[in-house]
Order: C-alpha cells, then structure tokens, then sequence
C-alpha cells in the first residue's frame, strides 16, 4: 500500500505526538524550550508548589530581554518589578541546572535571535516558548511556537504540552521582488490581504519563489509575523539555504551527526499531492514597500497608496474610524510625506544583522533629521559585534545615530524605551496596537528600508527614492 502524500507540517508533526486523545489534544512532545524573564516565574514556582522538578534541563535555554535596559546594562536595573524577574530567572535556572544567558552574558539577546544563530534552533523540531513570536524559529522547518505560562510549567515539568492539531494554509509568493522590496514587506502584505485574524487556527507553510530566494534572516521575519494574521506559527521546507546557515554553528551537529541530520532534513517537504485546508497564491511583483496606519498589523498598504476607505477594508466602519482616529489619520490619506518622530530598528523581527546592513545602504553618507529620535538596538551581543566588525556602526556614528545595547526595547516597552504619547514612531517591530510602544503612542510598522528613509528625512519616504 502506498503511503499517503503528507505535507511538511505532518511530518514533523506526527512525528511527536506521543499519544493522541480521542476527540481531544494530542499529546506532544517537545524538542526545545526557550525561556525568558517575563513567563517563567509563576511556571517555577507552581514547580515548587508541587514539589517537581524539571524533567530535562539540558532541553530548555534562558535569556533574559524583555524588559532588559539597552543602555548601561552593567548597572544595577532601576525598575525594581524588572530586577525581581531577572534575579527569579537566575535563581530558578541555577536551582535546576538549566543553561542561563542573563544580562551582561556574550551569548545575551533576544530569545528568538539567539536560539537560531547559536544553532539550537534546527529542522524537524518542535520549539516553544512562553512568547508569540515564536513562530520565528519556523523558518527552519521546524513546529514552533508560543505558550501560556501554565504550559511552560507543563513543558518544564514534562517535556510534553497538550495540544489540538491546526489546520494547514499554504501561502505561495512566485515571481522576484521588486527593488526596495524586503521580506518585511512581503510578510505586511499577505497580512493586508488576510487580515490580521485570517489564518486563525492555521499553521502556514510559505512556499514558492520568493521564499526559495530569501536569506534564512528574511525567512525568519516572515515567520515570526505569521502570528499577527492569526496562525499558529510558520514554517519554511529547509534546503541548502538552511544547511549552509547551520553548518558549524555551536549547537548544530558535528561530523558525521551532521551528515546523518542533513539527510533526514532533506526529507522535510511536502509530498507532491499532499493537500492543505486552504491556499493562497500571490504575485511578488504586486508586493512594493509596505507601511501601515491603523492599530493592527493588517492595516496596512504599499508606501505609495492612499490609506483605503473603509467600504475597502473588512470589518465595521465604526471599529476603522476608531483606529484611524488613534492614529490621527484620514481615509484616503497619502502615507507619503507624513512627518515621524521616532524611528526604532530592533526587535525579533527586524533585529538581525541583514537589517542593519539594510538600514545602514540608506543612511550611509547622510545624517539623521533633527526631528528624529532614533533606537538602534541588536537583537543580541553576536549582532553587536558584526554591526561593529563590518564598519556599520561607523556608518551610523557619521549619520549621527548611537547603537544601544540588545534586547526587546520598544518593541512592546516594557523597559524604559517607551514611544510618548501622540507621537509617531516607524518601527521595524511587529505589532502596532494601541499603547504597544508606550500609552498613546503610534506606531508605524515597516522594514529597515522604509525605516531608515524615515529617519534621514524626518517623514515617510518611499526608500526607493535612496536605492
């Protein structure tokens, strides 16, 4: 009997359900378990209420970044709530031999910037962590994504999660990109098209052209915004672009481990004639730098177009005028030319290396406007080193920018880097709801490209005008 033709999303799937409930979860094993200061507290202590342990340590990585201070991190943390959950995550990871990257560490930085470039991240896993955006690690290949407290104490406890299988979307982009065009953009317009809740109980593999192009850092960032149209996570087939990445990578395999690991990786694809819930299929040449304007990452429209009306756009009129009464904008509206006052580049979406060099071929031989607050913040020491090593943080010096030290910052404010009220930040972050960046303020999401136009010329500008 021939077998049935599965897609990527079933392999790996299948293969770490350890026991399935009828008409229920399927219980599931998980390979690797990222932890941070935020959702790890309460997990150790219901531990130690119930007087377990952890069942495998070496399964489970630390860092701290959410609410980590990116300037002057040798000092003492001011916010004494912030200090508590660093020195809790200390004292838990200590306590049961778990590996702990905490501020002022080489290996510190954002959770899922650090768990790919260490290699621990590899395909054919799955991966989770007590944060959304874990959907990021899907572009390996692998099942990844977010969890609750209470099932990081269940993963800490067990190595296992309870958890109903979703629905498989496929998205495919065929075609090139245009100049200009990053995969930053190409995430924000199929989430334009979806909307922000239009893969809801869906795991989407991206497939296609375009992502058989793009580098393992741009597949990360659409990865990691698949959680913004609802989906469970993302997830890219791995091939030689993904191999050449890992190889030699501390964490991935060595020798004849690698060898063997290649060649299951090599089998991690959809089967021809394998079947998903639902499929979409966009032209690449449509996709043209993004920027978006209401309060959900779904509002959003290529840099030239007007902001639509709301006959175009889904969902009620009353729910988009509240939006773009936030935002202080009008329908029909051109984006082109509206004045900025803050520009962030950062985060686990946009915080790797590529988006500096990114930033950096805008800027370079211009200076920063006035008008404009800039963060410039690495997702981790690692992509400190290369901003510095490759003369980038030079680049940013003689435009006038200062780079800040790693961590989450003004993705989502948790620490002092807070956008006020009223003002207009671009950000290359992923989430623009209200008060995400600090209360009252307005956030604009974009690539490191639209970014860093902003910041030269102190409004939003198309960055093709610079390339």
């Amino acid at each position: 009997m021939q077998n049935q033709p599965t897609t990527l999303f079933d392999k790996v799937w299948d293969a770490h359900v350890v026991r399935k409930i009828e008409d229920g979860p399927d219980i599931f094993f998980i390979d690797r378990h990222f932890i941070h200061e935020v959702t790890s507290p309460v997990a150790f202590l219901g531990l130690e209420n119930r007087g377990i342990g952890v069942l495998y340590p070496e399964r489970t990585f630390a860092t701290a970044d959410h609410n980590t201070p990116t300037i002057n991190q040798h000092l003492p943390v001011e916010d004494p709530l912030s200090a508590k959950q660093l020195k809790a995550l200390e004292t838990n990871t200590a306590k049961y031999g778990i590996s702990h990257w905490g501020l002022g560490h080489h290996k510190n930085g954002i959770v899922h910037v650090i768990g790919p470039e260490n290699g621990i991240t590899l395909p054919g896993m799955t991966i989770v962590c007590g944060d959304s955006h874990t959907s990021t690690h899907g572009a390996f290949g692998a099942i990844a994504f977010g969890i609750g407290t209470s099932e990081v104490e269940m993963v800490l406890a067990s190595q296992c999660i309870m958890q109903p299988k979703p629905k498989k979307m496929r998205i495919k982009v065929n075609g090139s990109l245009s100049k200009g065009v990053a995969p930053k953009d190409v995430a924000l317009y199929i989430i334009s098209k979806l909307t922000s809740a239009g893969a809801t109980g869906y795991f989407v593999e991206y497939a296609g052209e375009v992502f058989e192009n793009m580098s393992m850092e741009g597949r990360m960032t659409v990865c990691n915004m698949s959680i913004e149209m609802g989906a469970r996570g993302g997830m890219v087939a791995p091939d030689e672009t993904t191999f050449a990445y890992l190889n030699g990578r501390e964490h991935a395999p060595k020798g004849e481990a690698w060898e063997k690991a290649v060649a299951y990786w090599k089998t991690l694809k959809t089967d021809a004639d394998a079947t998903f819930d639902k499929e979409y299929v966009y032209d690449a040449a449509d996709i043209e730098p993004m920027i978006t304007y209401g309060t959900n990452p779904g509002m959003g429209t290529g840099i030239s177009r007007n902001i639509p009306t709301a006959e175009e756009m889904e969902g009620g009129k009353s729910t988009y005028d509240k939006a773009l009464n936030y935002m202080g904008f009008q329908e029909n509206d051109s984006m082109i030319g509206k004045a900025i006052d803050y520009v962030f580049i950062g985060s686990c979406t946009n915080g790797r290396i590529e988006d500096f060099r990114a930033f950096a071929s805008i800027v370079k031989g211009r200076k920063k406007a006035d008008s404009v607050t800039a963060w410039i913040v690495p997702g981790s020491h690692v992509v400190e080193a290369q901003i510095k090593e490759e003369g980038i943080l030079d680049i940013l010096t003689e435009a006038g920018f200062e780079l800040r030290q790693p961590g989450c910052s003004a993705c989502l404010a948790m620490n002092e880097d807070k956008i006020p009220a009223g003002k207009y930040a671009v950000s290359t972050s992923n989430r623009n709801f209200e008060g995400r960046q600090g209360p009252g303020a307005r956030t604009l999401l974009a690539s490191p490209l639209v970014a860093a136009a902003a910041a030269v010329t102190g409004k939003i500008t198309d960055p093709r005008e610079f390339l």
